[in-house]
């Protein structure tokens, strides 16, 4: 019981901390990539993919970014993805921008990558950039996503997801700032090392002639699309100067709808990339999917409750033995009841829309690793489809369709 009580507890710890100090250590170890030499003549035709289902509140924003893109007229197109939305988008697109943008349109709602790949199909340009209809690009985002393409060993860019925040967010938005605070930080560590293994499907950019047609019932397309990629040999760059800023979820059930909805995904991304995980033909992108993601999705998480159970087992047989070799175990079990103590007193908090920081790294590990264990039944039990679904965004105002 104490073994596998050490092995569960080195697993997490490696997940969480540990692959984060080995992968900066190996970083400077090795030496940081050389910094890109970019040219200021390199601006190939591109084209901006926004997929936009029942987006219509953030419509007018989204085009107003898109054409203020510090990149020249001439070389963007701008393609929206409307297929399936009922509230009036594509009247609105076509009536607002007309010949300024191209529209991909449909009654059938047959699920975004459905769309995506028909898209892409679409596209004629060398260079294709997706990003979601209610995320902001900062103008600089398409030339410094580009830039990185000059480099033939490229196959693809993604951008950083930040997430705005303000003192009266939830304790879930604010938790998934500091995530993703950490997550650019990994990020960061892995495009030095070798390559980022999956882009946020906030920003990301591909090689239209790399770009391979996903299965529709496909939950995690920009995971998908970005790991394919690697997986022939070419690195996917990390940018953290091209950003997608997006409002936290709407409420901590909209979060953990997705939440679920991503685990789900990762097992099914698992699944469908199994042939990533042979270190002896793909080396350092086999380390880094497996440490940074396969480890986050399917091992710390079955992990906690054994670390629970398992110290509570020794901290019974101690009790029971007699207080001759101290209650070390005692301790430790009474600290991780005091962990999840915070993590439920922050999660019914949050259910009031009432927050305090203390609270926030408790309940915002705890609630992402129960998502990811539900994530797997559902996985398991095939309940999760790859069909568009809108999330609701804090700050969002829903319009009804006329």
């Amino acid at each position: 019981m104490e073994i596998l009580l050490a092995v569960c507890i080195g697993l997490v710890v490696y997940t969480y901390i540990g692959y984060g100090i080995l992968v900066w250590l190996l970083v400077r170890l090795r030496g940081c990539r050389a910094v890109l030499k970019t040219d200021a003549a390199f601006t190939p035709e591109v084209t901006l993919i926004i997929p936009a289902y029942n987006e219509r509140s953030c419509l007018a924003e989204k085009a107003a970014n898109s054409f203020a893109q510090h990149y020249p007229a001439d070389k963007i197109k701008f393609l929206f993805v409307t297929e399936g939305s009922t509230d009036g988008s594509s009247d609105f697109l076509r009536a607002s921008y007309g010949s300024k943008i191209s529209l991909l349109e449909g009654t059938e709602r047959r699920g975004k990558v459905a769309a995506m790949n028909r898209a892409m199909q679409q596209v004629t340009t060398p260079i294709a950039i997706f990003t979601d209809a209610n995320t902001i690009l900062n103008r600089e985002a398409v030339q410094n996503l580009v830039r990185h393409f000059q480099d033939p060993n490229v196959g693809a860019v993604a951008g950083e997801k930040r997430i705005m925040t303000n003192d009266s967010e939830s304790a879930a938005g604010s938790g998934e700032g500091l995530y993703w605070k950490y997550e650019s930080f990994l990020k960061r560590m892995d495009s030095d090392l070798h390559t980022i293994v999956g882009a946020a499907g906030e920003l990301f950019a591909v090689r239209t002639e790399l770009y391979e047609p996903v299965e529709t019932d496909t939950i995690l397309d920009d995971f998908i699309i970005s790991l394919r990629i690697a997986g022939r040999g070419y690195r996917v760059a990390y940018e953290p100067d091209a950003y997608a800023m997006e409002r936290p979820s709407f409420s901590i059930v909209d979060e953990q709808k997705r939440k679920i909805r991503i685990s789900a995904g990762g097992f099914q991304s698992i699944v469908r990339l199994s042939y990533l995980l042979n270190i002896f033909r793909y080396g350092w992108l086999t380390f880094e999917y497996v440490s940074h993601r396969v480890m986050r999705w399917a091992v710390a998480p079955p992990c906690l409750p054994l670390i629970f159970l398992a110290n509570g087992w020794l901290a019974v047989q101690e009790w029971m033995d007699g207080s001759a070799g101290g209650y070390s175990w005692t301790v430790l079990f009474g600290l991780q009841c005091l962990f999840y103590a915070a993590a439920w007193l922050g999660y019914r908090l949050e259910k009031k829309n009432l927050r305090w920081k203390l609270l926030f790294v408790p309940f915002y590990f705890t609630f992402m690793n129960v998502c990811a264990l539900v994530g797997l039944v559902r996985y398991l039990k095939g309940n999760q489809s790859g069909t568009w679904e809108k999330v609701r965004r804090a700050g969002e105002v829903e319009l009804k369709t006329p």
